[in-house]
């Protein structure tokens, strides 16, 4: 067992009810009912940020985990792992497929997720992004829980409507990436990229939850009751691709919100959309946080992002642990 990491008393708390969502393994449970998580990005250039991310949900539990991505990306990231399922619809300019095809098949497979995660290794191809925005309008039309990130973002920055107001749905900007989305939709943050500036994009996109990632990740749907600080000890090495097993952690942790409001064991804490929605995504900021620290006590200088992914069952056991229900 690694060393276990230091915690404030409001940390020990938060990781006491992320626990209470965390579905034990009952025998009754069938095959994905434990998190069904896609995630849509990958394109020529970029095949490890979708791979990070789908294998971030995987090893903390999710049932299955799907890439949604171009042809020539799916070649590269099915040679990675067989344990993802690996669909090449998407499409990149110029194919004269129109967006709306394009979109038609992954819109297809929303009924039978838990989650979404759009933005790792996406680009900013004009194809790719018309065809997540019609991806998103249907999501959110069928309620399905949302993480964006990375190139996501760039189309929220264009078109934030898709988003505002919808309540199941996460952002995870850095700190760059906050300051576009405040700049795009035209609120002053008064230089604060912190608790405040956080809780103010929140509001002017109209409750969405935003994880805004830095020295300290601040998580924040714009109310107080619902802004909590990620201040867990990382590791010291910035390296690319960290924030893609943010999101699919996160995405794994939405898919267990799912079967806690469902009731499909026997919960407890009573809570409710808005608690458990935030708690999903102070969870995956912990979980992520903690895989960087381990990762850097082991590789020091030399870490990378699969490195973090080797961590994630290590620090879910670390931090919040197994139910006894769940083990033989």
């Amino acid at each position: 067992m690694p060393d276990q990491p230091e915690m404030s008393p409001a940390t020990k708390e938060l990781l006491k009810k992320v626990r209470m969502m965390v579905p034990p393994m009952l025998e009754k449970f069938h095959k994905g009912m434990l998190g069904r998580v896609a995630v849509i990005g990958g394109s020529e250039n970029y095949t490890g940020a979708p791979y990070f991310s789908a294998m971030a949900s995987a090893r903390l539990g999710a049932d299955l985990s799907h890439v949604i991505c171009t042809p020539p990306a799916a070649n590269v990231i099915k040679t990675y792992s067989p344990n993802l399922m690996v669909h090449p619809i998407m499409r990149e300019t110029p194919s004269s497929t129109p967006a709306s095809s394009v979109a038609t098949p992954v819109i297809a497979m929303l009924t039978h997720l838990h989650s979404l995660v759009i933005g790792p290794g996406l680009g900013r191809d004009e194809l790719m992004q018309a065809t997540i925005a019609e991806v998103i309008a249907a999501a959110r039309e069928k309620k399905l829980p949302l993480v964006l990130d990375a190139d996501a973002l760039f189309l929220i920055g264009q078109k934030p409507d898709l988003v505002r107001g919808y309540k199941e749905c996460v952002l995870t900007p850095n700190v760059v990436e906050f300051g576009r989305l405040a700049q795009a939709v035209g609120v002053d943050t008064q230089g604060d990229t912190g608790k405040k500036g956080c809780q103010i994009l929140a509001n002017a996109l109209g409750g969405v939850m935003v994880v805004r990632k830095g020295g300290v990740d601040w998580i924040s749907d714009g109310t107080e009751e619902r802004t909590v600080v990620g201040d867990g000890e990382g590791g010291r090495k910035r390296s690319g691709g960290q924030g893609d097993t943010l999101t699919g952690s996160i995405g794994t942790l939405l898919a267990w919100r799912n079967m806690y409001l469902e009731g499909q064991w026997d919960t407890e804490g009573g809570m409710g959309r808005e608690e458990t929605l935030m708690l999903a995504a102070w969870g995956g900021s912990a979980i992520t946080r903690e895989c960087s620290r381990l990762a850097f006590m082991e590789r020091g200088r030399s870490l990378q992002a699969s490195d973090l992914t080797e961590k994630v069952p290590v620090a879910f056991e670390t931090l919040i642990g197994e139910k006894e229900e769940s083990k033989l």
